[in-house]
């Protein structure tokens, strides 16, 4: 695959998690968000993108949202889970993606905030529609996803190499 080839980032932060005495790696999702996350996964579906990969946080709420997400979409991804993701911040999700095999087209991260939000914005460089309005209007909240596209290589992942192409959140 050509280091030219156009690809697609989509970001996806966890469905809603419940408030238990767990730690905070292991919060299983709330009721809502076991409601939310094949919402989700059907509005993923709707975009037509087949995803190569998926990588997911090792947390619990992330690992129950993608198997909820998942069976909507019409092919599953080989699926990796990164601890790497848990309380990742920007530069620990670009030093990431730049690790990325270029064999891979389109991938999908499912993960948490800030991190998740902060590279949507970071990455779009330019906007497609009203996609960046919604994201910011609506902030990043549970179930919410992201779309980017870039052209290149993955080693060059950095700020501002793509177009925010969409943006969905389920309703309130």
């Amino acid at each position: 695959m050509s280091v030219d080839t156009p690809r697609r980032i989509v970001v996806l932060r966890h469905a809603k998690a419940d408030w238990s005495q767990e730690s905070d790696h292991e919060r299983p999702l709330a009721e809502r968000g076991r409601k939310d996350a094949p919402i989700a996964g059907r509005r993923l579906a709707a975009t037509g993108i087949t995803f190569d990969l998926a990588l997911c946080s090792t947390a619990t709420r992330t690992r129950e949202t993608w198997k909820l997400a998942v069976p909507e979409l019409a092919q599953r991804p080989r699926t990796v889970y990164e601890e790497r993701l848990y309380e990742a911040g920007l530069g620990d999700i670009l030093a990431l993606l730049n690790e990325i095999p270029d064999e891979v087209k389109d991938l999908l991260l499912i993960g948490h905030n800030p991190g998740m939000h902060a590279l949507a914005d970071a990455l779009a460089g330019r906007v497609e529609g009203d996609a960046l309005a919604r994201m910011t209007r609506g902030g990043f909240p549970t179930s919410a996803f992201a779309v980017v596209g870039f052209s290149g290589s993955w080693k060059s992942v950095e700020h501002g190499v793509g177009t925010l192409v969409d943006y969905w959140a389920p309703p309130a």
